[in-house]
């Protein structure tokens, strides 16, 4: 009889879902005040493009089911660096260039096609079919007056424009993006770009000493100076940090 009801009471719980009988152990149970040592440092999703001046990670969200559009007014080496990272997140790279020699490498060292990164020639860009399972950056390295790109924003689908310097062109486009970053500029750059997007004159009177890798990264409501600094491997690959190319 005992063994009868042990066995139902198995039954029972294999169908209420409970599953299989496992090892008993005593429960672990925390106060309140012990909770805050389980805290972990969590952001946005996205691509760390380095730290800020806490020393905390700095995350740009570039895979979004929404346009978006970034700017950065500065060197070769930091947009190379964001592709790199974008590519290891599991993003499809495509670079619009002018100086495609200057991409070989890295092209080598992601893998080309539908899985890694491409280059193409300025105004070559083809559809990249973004979706949720398949992301893309698109990089525009097309100089200081980048035409009208083919290739725009568009729901899973990034586009960072790269100004070596301020250009004619520039207000427009800061003024259409959602994020902008700005390196070391002249401080008649600085003044321009400060009135365009609105910066303190702290801010912009500070950009004309920024140091190789720290980029000002503003949007409509926040502003945060961001240093990247590149692993090993991006160091072997890129070299160290530069403003000039």
């Amino acid at each position: 009889m005992a063994m009868t009801t042990q066995v139902t009471e198995f039954g029972e719980r294999l169908r209420t879902g409970f599953g299989l009988l496992g090892p008993r152990h005593a429960r672990h149970t925390l106060s309140v005040e012990q909770m805050d040592s389980l805290a972990l440092p969590i952001g946005d999703d996205g691509v760390v493009v380095g730290v800020d001046a806490e020393g905390q990670p700095a995350v740009m969200g570039i895979n979004r089911p929404t346009p978006y559009d970034i700017v950065l007014i500065g060197g070769l080496w930091t947009a190379q660096v964001l592709a790199l990272r974008a590519a290891a997140t599991g993003a499809r790279v495509a670079v619009e260039t002018g100086r495609a020699q200057q991409w070989a490498q890295l092209v080598q060292a992601v893998g080309g096609g539908q899985s890694g990164m491409t280059v193409h020639d300025v105004g070559r860009v083809p559809p990249q079919g973004a979706s949720a399972g398949g992301p893309v950056l698109v990089i525009r390295d097309c100089g200081m007056r980048p035409p009208r790109g083919r290739v725009a924003s568009a729901p899973w689908q990034s586009v960072l424009t790269l100004l070596p310097y301020l250009s004619p062109v520039a207000p427009r486009l800061m003024r259409q993006a959602r994020l902008v970053g700005v390196q070391r500029v002249s401080p008649d750059e600085a003044s321009e770009i400060g009135r365009v997007i609105g910066l303190p004159r702290g801010e912009y009177e500070s950009l004309p000493t920024l140091a190789d890798g720290v980029t000002l990264w503003c949007t409509d409501r926040d502003r945060q100076y961001v240093m990247t600094q590149a692993t090993d491997a991006e160091n072997g690959l890129l070299g160290t940090a530069r403003r000039m190319d």
